[in-house]
């Protein structure tokens, strides 16, 4: 018997993106932007006499990175796979300009941004982007060339190299580390042979550890870790600050705008160490909160390009696992920070942390990862044939 109940359930469309995925990137900005106007109106009054100053800034930046990211989200994923090597070509143009004098901009003694008067971005956050899209394309024009010989994947990493360099000179370790480990996270999702990339993971983890000693300020940085109680007011002053936040926090926090270590305690409040004053002022269970958006997020990312590989559409799969890997990588690392699991880096929290690049990047990823859920869902609609 014909049952016209399921028919019409049939006939109802279904989203034509991810809803858990916008869902999650929703709640998570509008925490970001609650955390920065909490953790900046004391520096923003002070400084500027406008309390919320920070708060109206980040808002422009979101509103920007939504019409960024509704620009990109109508290109198929298919397109960024053809013009990848541009786009290399000319992250690594900025890249080199950044560290020209006068094009780039020097702030806390590093050349990160560049720009024109108000405006400037940083070009290491979308260095991060371009990696992914370029890796992605290389893994799946010389998958083959990769399981047979070592030249397969020794190619990339000399242009990330490239990369890496350019970004040193900055300085900008973080970005660096974050940009190696994504890289070789999908290039083992890619197919590599696993004696090969543990050979190759290894050679990573010595060449930046090299690098995180081989400067006086990063070896500084990694002692003060280790026991920052002994230089409390020097080297150690920033994580025990926070960890002091944590400390405070306690179970449940102090309460929403309660903090008080954002009172010119903590530099850096409301960009790299927003997390400690969450920490301060929702307690542990807010701290675990966060932790589990940023879980949910990462798996529902590989959930996506997981049924983008089963319908066979192995780059963007690759891309929104990139994506997903970024963010994982930079959350882990800006949480482990603030913390004081890992030594001080200065890296965004995504879609938290005060920043125009950071939040304008993470719509954008997140924009390419929804491009590819409705992508998913279009080649899976049944179509219907008209009697």
């Amino acid at each position: 018997m014909f049952d016209s109940r399921s028919s019409h359930r049939n006939m109802v469309p279904s989203a034509p993106y991810d809803r858990w995925l916008i869902a999650l990137v929703g709640v998570l900005v509008g925490l970001g932007l609650l955390m920065v106007a909490s953790a900046s109106i004391g520096t923003s009054d002070h400084d500027l006499h406008q309390p919320f100053y920070y708060f109206y800034r980040q808002l422009v930046f979101l509103l920007f990175g939504i019409a960024v990211g509704s620009v990109v989200i109508q290109f198929e994923i298919t397109y960024l796979e053809k013009v990848g090597q541009a786009l290399l070509l000319g992250v690594m143009v900025l890249l080199a300009l950044v560290l020209i004098p006068g094009i780039g901009r020097s702030v806390n003694g590093s050349m990160r941004w560049i720009g024109y008067g108000s405006a400037s971005i940083q070009v290491s956050e979308v260095a991060k982007f371009i990696v992914v899209i370029y890796l992605a394309g290389y893994i799946v024009r010389h998958k083959a060339e990769m399981k047979t010989n070592w030249g397969g994947f020794f190619k990339p990493m000399i242009l990330l190299g490239v990369i890496a360099v350019l970004l040193l000179r900055e300085p900008d370790f973080g970005a660096t580390a974050v940009i190696f480990m994504t890289a070789l996270g999908m290039l083992f999702l890619g197919g590599m042979p696993l004696k090969r990339f543990m050979l190759l993971l290894l050679l990573v983890c010595a060449a930046l550890a090299i690098l995180a000693i081989g400067e006086p300020y990063r070896l500084k940085r990694l002692t003060s870790f280790l026991d920052p109680w002994s230089n409390a007011f020097t080297h150690g002053y920033q994580l025990t600050q926070s960890l002091i936040a944590f400390g405070r926090g306690g179970w449940f926090g102090e309460g929403l705008g309660n903090g008080i270590q954002k009172l010119f305690y903590l530099p850096e409040a409301h960009t790299d160490f927003v997390f400690s004053i969450w920490a301060e002022e929702a307690g542990l269970v807010g701290c675990i909160v966060i932790i589990s958006l940023f879980v949910l997020m990462v798996w529902r990312m590989f959930a996506i390009g997981r049924a983008a590989a089963d319908r066979g559409e192995h780059f963007g799969a690759l891309v929104a696992s990139g994506m997903a890997l970024i963010i994982a990588y930079q959350a882990f690392i800006n949480m482990g920070v603030a913390s004081g699991l890992l030594p001080t880096k200065g890296l965004t929290l995504p879609f938290i942390s005060y920043g125009g690049s950071s939040l304008m990047m993470s719509a954008v990823m997140s924009a390419m990862v929804l491009r590819l859920s409705f992508e998913n869902r279009q080649a899976t609609k049944p179509h219907v044939v008209m009697p």
